[in-house]
């Protein structure tokens, strides 16, 4: 089972749901930080690290030998990564996407391959749970690519969480993507169900099973549960405005170990989300 925890907005405590949520299954769990721009999982779990990988793609270079200057190359790029002169092609590696159009398309062979560097994974574990996060590179932007090599190590035979951006970007579709359940966690603000809605328009075009979880309940108002009453999109579990919350969270601890009473939670928010997941399959 894939779940992936996602968000309209950060800040909502997003990744304290998927660290407290893994942890508390424990056994038989994968947790990936797919937010590769920040991630922050680690400063939690502090898992031991002991793989670690880059990721590539391949963009074009020009043999300006061959090329006729034909602009096929440039014609077929959607994302303006080739401009075609009289005699010469300017290729802006940090639009290019990888999409290999211009290596098919060009009738001279003109098109190599160069490796860029987007960034790395690394693999680790922690109380055994198999952990894995990615780091975008300063100065590169293509972050799907890093999510989709994480999200390759997915083994079927686990229970794999996806920390997922902030947002209802291409980053946070690579992570949602052919999931089996999307966690949305918000909080009680106009700023959260703002965000919250762009979140849930989003699962609908993907056409995946949702549920919510409201954190730091307390702090606004009930709009957030009457849209998710309209919606019909259950709420799995509250999570109180609590200064103790904070508390750990700002020190890096986790809140099913200081406050044990919410390992039960936790695992009862689990059990709701396998109660949805085959109750849509049962619907197949």
């Amino acid at each position: 089972m894939i779940i992936s925890v996602a968000s309209g907005k950060g800040g909502t405590g997003k990744t304290t749901v998927s660290t407290n949520l893994a942890l508390s299954i424990g056994q038989g769990v994968q947790l990936f930080d797919c937010d590769v721009e920040e991630p922050n999982v680690h400063l939690f779990l502090h898992p031991a690290i002991y793989k670690k990988e880059p990721v590539i793609a391949p963009v074009p270079k020009i043999d300006l030998a061959k090329c006729i200057f034909c602009k096929k190359c440039m014609d077929i790029c959607r994302f303006g990564a080739l401009a075609v002169l009289k005699k010469d092609v300017l290729v802006f590696e940090n639009l290019c996407h990888s999409c290999g159009g211009c290596f098919e398309i060009c009738p001279e062979n003109a098109v190599l391959e160069k490796e860029r560097s987007l960034g790395d994974i690394e693999h680790g574990t922690v109380n055994g749970i198999s952990f894995i996060h990615g780091r975008l590179s300063i100065g590169q932007v293509m972050v799907p690519p890093i999510i989709k090599k994480i999200r390759s190590y997915t083994d079927p035979d686990l229970i794999t969480i996806i920390d997922a951006p902030p947002g209802t970007s291409c980053p946070v579709i690579a992570a949602m993507n052919k999931a089996d359940f999307i966690l949305l966690v918000t909080e009680p603000t106009p700023f959260g169900l703002h965000d919250l809605k762009l979140a849930v328009e989003t699962v609908k075009i993907l056409n995946i099973p949702c549920g919510l979880v409201i954190n730091r309940v307390g702090i606004g108002n009930d709009a957030v549960n009457q849209y998710a009453k309209n919606e019909n999109i259950p709420v799995l579990m509250e999570i109180p405005f609590d200064k103790k919350i904070a508390q750990l969270y700002s020190r890096g601890e986790m809140i099913i170990e200081k406050m044990p009473e919410y390992k039960d939670r936790f695992l009862n928010l689990f059990k709701k989300i396998v109660g949805l997941v085959e109750k849509k399959e049962d619907k197949k």
